[in-house]
């Protein structure tokens, strides 16, 4: 008899040991892929119809050495032991001083003449999120989002209550000139003309924004978004970048998201969120995860765009739908990459 049930007993434990072991299996894989990365980076710096027949040799080369650029001055960040979110605001503000990317400096025009730019961050830790958006003075939007976060008992301002509350946060303020270059300018001007065709065809084109999500030695993720719009856009439109689970997104237990891409889109799926929920949910990887709602639910709805994905083993994706996407990353073990075409 108590060799019976001693049997029993011991089937039942290795039955209810079953399951346990096929998770931390899956676990100790990702684990193993990337155990010696205390740190990683990967950013964006919008996605469209980019091509290389577009792209001058010139222009080219100027975009990789500002990718290089946000890279190498946040991993300094965090190869020092600076927290993600450090990391984050210091690549992202990179691109938003350079007139390539359509955020900060670069930002595109309004149908009015005018810059409207929006920007939000998210940290995966405690899940506090900060957003500004249509403001037209601040020279770094993303500092502006990072101030609601912290100082703020909100998640997002937008329009003169957002230039104000920079302003009394003693934010760098510009007159809005400083946002004024030809090239954005003369796209307006296209656009308006319709010489190149469509309005519609030129939202193809290119879509700008600029995103960052980096990985501190502290593990924790952190997510940030910033971007002119959309050109000739009207009514104070405000796309994904600024929203919270559309643009933006951070969680620890699964991965931090940036996008780029026709914002409306992107805000009605939900699609930083739903990369992660594809984690959380279905157990997927981020590569899985970010294949998934960029390359077959958002491309089934007829969305374009892409995305930046970082867990909390240093894995990356980086997937999108549209011909091209500036983007790169760095991982403390010597990985790096910078790319804008598909190949």
């Amino acid at each position: 008899m108590r060799h019976t049930l001693f049997i029993i007993l011991f089937a039942l434990s290795s039955c209810s040991n079953q399951k346990p072991q096929e998770d931390s299996s899956h676990q100790s894989k990702e684990m193993d892929n990337t155990s010696n990365i205390e740190y990683a980076l990967v950013i964006h710096g919008g996605a469209g119809t980019i091509l290389k027949e577009n792209l001058t040799d010139e222009y080219e080369q100027k975009y990789l050495l500002a990718l290089e650029f946000a890279l190498k001055t946040g991993e300094d960040i965090l190869k020092r032991g600076g927290t993600s979110l450090e990391a984050v605001q210091a690549s992202i503000n990179t691109m938003e001083d350079s007139p390539l990317f359509n955020a900060g400096k670069g930002a595109v025009f309004t149908n009015a003449g005018t810059n409207e730019m929006d920007a939000s961050i998210m940290e995966g830790e405690n899940m506090e999120a900060g957003a500004v958006g249509g403001v037209g003075n601040i020279r770094n939007p993303i500092n502006a989002a990072i101030a609601v976060m912290n100082n703020s008992e909100h998640v997002m301002l937008t329009g003169k209550g957002a230039e104000q509350f920079a302003k009394e946060q003693n934010l760098e303020l510009v007159d809005p000139s400083y946002f004024h270059t030809q090239r954005r300018w003369e796209s307006l001007q296209k656009v308006k003309a319709k010489d190149i065709g469509s309005v519609e065809e030129f939202k193809e084109y290119k879509y700008g924004t600029v995103g960052a999500v980096a990985l501190d030695k502290f593990g924790n993720i952190v997510a940030g978004t910033s971007t002119g719009g959309m050109t000739n856009k009207k009514w104070n439109r405000i796309g994904d970048s600024p929203i919270i689970g559309a643009g933006t997104y951070a969680n620890n237990k699964t991965c931090g998201v940036s996008c780029t891409g026709h914002g409306e889109y992107f805000i009605r799926y939900a699609v930083a969120h739903d990369i992660s929920a594809a984690m959380e949910y279905k157990g997927m990887t981020v590569a899985e995860a970010g294949d998934y709602v960029i390359n077959k639910k958002l491309l089934d709805a007829k969305g374009s765009g892409g995305a930046i994905v970082l867990d909390r083993f240093g894995n990356v994706a980086m997937p999108f739908n549209s011909k091209g996407m500036y983007r790169g990353f760095v991982k403390s073990n010597g990985e790096k990459e910078v790319k804008i075409f598909r190949d």
